[in-house]
């Protein structure tokens, strides 16, 4: 539940940033258009930023240099 809650918390505050920075006032069809649009926008950063980190995760040298695992 808590990190639901972690989830959930980040995703508004990142709402209110673009809401915030980009001076939007959702008190119109247009405004709440281009709030949307900023917001998938950042959600595509936020994927494209986390599928680099995973892959460069994955591509690291877990195992120490020159041998095989085997128990003694």
């Amino acid at each position: 539940m808590k990190t639901f809650m972690f989830i959930v918390v980040f995703l508004l505050i990142g709402a209110f940033f673009i809401i915030a920075n980009q001076n939007i006032k959702l008190n119109s069809s247009e405004n709440v258009s281009l709030f949307f649009n900023e917001y998938a926008g950042w959600w595509g950063d936020l994927l494209d930023n986390g599928r680099a980190v995973i892959g460069y995760v994955v591509k690291m040298g877990w195992l120490p240099d020159g041998g095989e695992l085997s128990p003694n």
